[in-house]
């Protein structure tokens, strides 16, 4: 079993692989998790960009599941550029190892470990805990000579720093990176260290949201698909609920009677409320007649569980069978849990309905840059020109703060507030 990596045209690199069972799908699970990766059907293999994130991304991940050593052969010269070329990076191929042996590779491992036991006592999200083993990973592997507990604000300083400068990292990644290894410092090492001063800052864009006319709505409504794809879309306009905190929906957060949804762990692991659009309902409740369908004949093969937020699952044990926990929008196959053996469905992939959505845009021909927060967007947007209060927008869209909200106000072309004249209503 390997794992080959190779220079590839256009400034990317070819990932070819062998392995079978849980290692097939730890690598598979790894290599997509790589920002902008594509699959080659013709040549049976991955392809990757020729840069310092995608490489560190993918190594990172297989070096957390135990499938490479952490002295692999991978280097890339002149390490500091992500504008390199293919022939800039040398060849690896690695062999897939069943466990670690190697002395940092276990006190990496201890500490994300430790990591995780943290971050799921914080109840922050699945992503998060991704995001900051990532950086946590890296951190620790470019200081690999060094005691961590030794370091301080300085190294820490020059890690971000160089994010900004060499790599030319967006402000966002640098802000979580930071934040990664401030949390690294205090919740996992016990260690108190101020945040570092003189960080080079990458420069943070101000940009205004992309907003799609009413008329743009529509011409892409009508082409999405009639099915739960297609409805799930249609929800993040009617309610401007984000893409994940839609696809998290239970059965038992939609109330017919009320029309209302109830979010709950939106962003900031905040609970809301927010409007049941009265023309979804009925494709909505036709939906869920289908869900339930699929459902009844999970449990009468045995399996009809979902997994459960928090420890719920311990408190009552037959609870992931009931359907007001069930998900609104369950994927299409069942999944296996690999511990237990159990089996249950999730909800869909989000990778799904933005693949969805990146068509119908293509065939509406819209010039604007339109992804399924677009949908967020112009909700918000839409509410404001039809004359309701901001706060009630704030409140619907779960903002801690009504500036975020303001946003809104600049896309009308009203001024500063929202405003029209009352001459223009003359």
């Amino acid at each position: 079993m390997f794992i080959e990596i190779r220079p590839y045209e256009k400034e990317r690199l070819s990932v070819r692989f062998k392995a079978e069972g849980e290692d097939f799908s730890k690598i598979l699970q790894a290599i997509k998790k790589v920002p902008n990766r594509a699959w080659i059907p013709a040549g049976y293999f991955w392809i990757i960009p020729a840069d310092r994130n995608s490489c560190d991304t993918l190594l990172n991940n297989l070096y957390n599941e135990g499938l490479c050593r952490g002295d692999s052969g991978f280097t890339l010269k002149d390490s500091g550029l992500t504008d390199r070329k293919p022939h800039d990076v040398e060849p690896l191929t690695t062999e897939i190892i069943g466990e670690r042996n190697n002395h940092t590779a276990t006190d990496i491992q201890s500490i994300l470990n430790k990591l995780e036991e943290v971050i799921t006592a914080k109840h922050y999200s699945k992503r998060t805990m991704e995001a900051y083993s990532y950086w946590i990973s890296r951190f620790i592997r470019e200081n690999k000579n060094k005691n961590l507990k030794t370091l301080s604000d300085t190294e820490i300083n020059a890690f971000v720093s160089r994010l900004a400068v060499k790599e030319k990292a967006a402000a966002s990644s640098q802000n979580q990176a930071l934040a990664a290894l401030l949390f690294l410092y205090k919740n996992i090492l016990g260690l108190t260290i101020k945040t570092p001063e003189n960080i080079v800052r990458a420069k943070k864009p101000k940009k205004l949201p992309a907003i799609m006319t009413r008329e743009e709505t529509a011409k892409i409504f009508s082409l999405l698909p009639e099915n739960d794809y297609g409805l799930l879309i249609r929800l993040l306009y009617g309610t401007g609920m984000r893409l994940m905190e839609a696809l998290r929906l239970r059965i038992q957060d939609i109330d017919f009677g009320k029309n209302e949804i109830t979010v709950h762990c939106g962003k900031g692991a905040k609970d809301r409320k927010t409007v049941l659009p009265v023309s979804l309902k009925f494709p909505l409740q036709k939906h869920l007649e289908n869900v339930r369908l699929i459902h009844e004949a999970d449990c009468k093969d045995g399996f009809g569980s979902v997994p459960l937020p928090s420890a719920l699952a311990k408190k009552y044990p037959a609870a992931g069978k009931a359907w007001a926990w069930q998900w609104v929008f369950p994927q299409a196959r069942r999944w296996q849990n690999k511990e237990t053996g159990e089996q249950g469905r999730h909800h869909i992939d989000p990778s799904v309905i933005q693949r969805t959505l990146h068509e119908a845009v293509l065939k509406s021909g819209i010039p604007k840059p339109i992804g399924c927060h677009t949908f967020r967007h112009s909700f918000a947007t839409h509410l404001l020109e039809a004359g309701y209060d901001i706060r009630t927008i704030q409140e619907l869209l779960g903002h801690s703060d009504v500036k975020t909200t303001m946003v809104y106000t600049h896309v009308l072309n009203r001024g500063g507030l929202g405003i029209q004249s009352p001459i223009d209503r003359m």
